[in-house]
């Protein structure tokens, strides 16, 4: 993706300057640009190499996952205080009971209160809770699963290509729709007969 964004800004920058140049587009340049947001926190001291003590790598316990009472996952994502204060509504756990929400002393508290919640319904009664709220708790799901969602279904994210479910092409564009991979079938790409060897 850094290599196409880098080919398009050259052109761009090519209509101006009516030259050419040379796209370096490195990957090991370009991960580190992908996580510029742990790079913030670590300037200014949110951020720890002491695995588990940062709240990205699951020690926060309003950014991690759950398991819940069928043995399936929901993932909860609720950083900011007001998706942090929809999810205790739905969950009907009164905010007074688990201190603040970014004080890292009470979460191992907060997180056992979170675990016991979850623990207490199914994957997909949770997702019922919370389909149409702003509180950033989603089922995990599989691949499969994934696959079947009704917003990508709607967007016609895949498509099935002689029996084989797979991405459809991306992006999207308003004139010019992408043509559909269709595999080559058996034998087609085989010539029926071979030219002499020499």
């Amino acid at each position: 993706m850094f290599a196409v964004l880098g080919v398009l800004a050259a052109l761009i920058e090519r209509q101006g300057s009516g030259r050419g140049q040379v796209i370096d587009a490195a990957i090991v340049n370009g991960a580190p640009v992908l996580g510029h947001v742990l790079w913030s926190m670590l300037g200014d001291g949110r951020w720890s190499d002491q695995r588990g003590t940062n709240i990205f790598d699951g020690s926060a316990p309003f950014y991690c996952t759950y398991e819940c009472a069928d043995g399936g996952y929901v993932a909860v994502g609720a950083l900011e205080p007001e998706f942090f204060g929809e999810m205790l509504r739905l969950l009907e756990i009164d905010p007074g009971t688990l201190g603040a929400q970014r004080d890292k002393a009470g979460w191992p508290e907060m997180r056992r209160v979170l675990a016991e919640t979850f623990r207490q319904r199914s994957r997909d009664e949770w997702s019922r809770v919370f389909a149409d709220s702003d509180a950033c708790v989603t089922p995990v799901l599989t691949v499969v699963e994934a696959a079947d969602d009704a917003q990508l279904q709607a967007r016609n994210v895949f498509v099935e290509v002689d029996g084989v479910r797979q991405p459809a092409p991306a992006p999207l564009f308003s004139r010019t729709p992408a043509l559909r991979p269709v595999p080559a079938r058996d034998g087609s790409l085989t010539p029926t007969s071979r030219p002499p060897s020499r």
